[in-house]
């Protein structure tokens, strides 16, 4: 007897990679054992020339196929050279040290991936030719007149939930056919890793419903929102006390920081992060309570009980999770480290 398993990898396309997977057939005895690496052509995904197309895929994090289900498994995987190196498309390897140095703070993270359907070449409630009604009750709303794609939504969700994946919810956004689910409270590396499978999730789910889904940050230009991966971000210190969560706000505006992280937070950051529709402008850095207006929020619950995360709310929709994750627990964590708030 046999088993499916759909290897997945993120690939070398500039400047936002996409997945890649293909299905490799196993024996029933590699079950519950260690997957073996496989191989794939480089040259096709951007990340090796022709005359040396021989790349490597070495599995990291598995979980049950709720598309073929059975015994079937989704097999995530990082990509290396044939000397076992990291990839240089491999943000994993880089996020792996990071998490490793600052593990004694036990940092943990919520990310909510927005993101957008499209029905050909306009988003997923859009009139032929036109615009529907302005921004107002697509948020969260409900009713056929105001909501697109649900079951596509409700779809992926199930997905979700049957691969054993930390989804903590999903809602409709503010403009027609945006929606966004969001995964964790995990660690780093975990948050990361199950958050690419939810994207890879994301695409082949509405592939079956004839419906695309995209991370562009600005899918529409004009008056209409963008579309974002807001993170939220904690230490055990910023769970136990308030001082550690100024601490960590503070160290993302210091000297360089602030264009450090936003040049890594995913192409198009600027046509999103305009100081309009709940943004920050790209090139300043601000925090505040409840500001939605702000780069980084503090909820107001988290002043009322003097302890508990941030929100950054620069991240965009197609920000490399391995990143933002690395650039938040290296400067965070390095800031309360130096004060003592450890």
């Amino acid at each position: 007897m046999t088993f499916k398993a759909e290897y997945i990898w993120i690939d070398g396309t500039q400047p936002t990679a996409k997945l890649r997977s293909k299905t490799k057939i196993l024996a029933d005895d590699a079950k519950g054992a260690e997957l073996p690496i496989w191989g794939f052509d480089g040259s096709s995904t951007n990340q090796a020339e022709g005359h040396a197309s021989d790349r490597v895929l070495k599995p990291v994090f598995t979980c049950p196929d709720p598309i073929r289900c059975g015994d079937d498994v989704l097999v995530l995987c990082e990509v290396l050279n044939i000397d076992m190196t990291p990839h240089e498309s491999n943000t994993r390897a880089a996020l792996t040290e990071v998490a490793e140095k600052f593990a004694a703070q036990e940092p943990i993270f919520g990310i909510e991936q927005e993101y957008t359907f499209f029905d050909g070449t306009r988003p997923l409630g859009f009139p032929a030719g036109g615009f529907p009604a302005p921004q107002g009750g697509y948020y969260c709303g409900v009713g056929a007149d105001e909501i697109f794609g649900r079951k596509i939504v409700e779809a992926h969700l199930d997905n979700c939930l049957k691969a054993g994946l930390g989804i903590s919810g999903i809602n409709a956004e503010v403009m027609p056919g945006q929606w966004e689910f969001q995964v964790g409270p995990l660690a780093p590396l975990e948050v990361a890793d199950q958050l690419w499978v939810a994207r890879w999730l994301l695409y082949r789910t509405a592939e079956d419903f004839g419906v695309s889904a995209t991370l562009d940050p600005k899918p529409v230009k004009g008056d209409w929102n963008g579309a974002g991966a807001h993170t939220n971000f904690s230490t055990k210190a910023m769970r136990e006390g308030y001082d550690a969560i100024i601490t960590a706000a503070e160290s993302l505006g210091e000297g360089s920081k602030p264009l450090d992280h936003v040049k890594n937070y995913g192409a198009g950051i600027d046509d999103r992060l305009t100081g309009l529709h709940e943004t920050a402008p790209w090139n300043e850095y601000s925090y505040g309570v409840s500001d939605r207006g702000a780069s980084v929020r503090i909820p107001w619950q988290v002043e009322k009980d003097g302890k508990g995360y941030i929100e950054d709310r620069r991240p965009n929709a197609n920000v490399d999770p391995y990143v933002v994750t690395r650039l938040l627990v290296d400067t965070c964590c390095s800031a309360l480290e130096k004060a003592g708030q450890v």
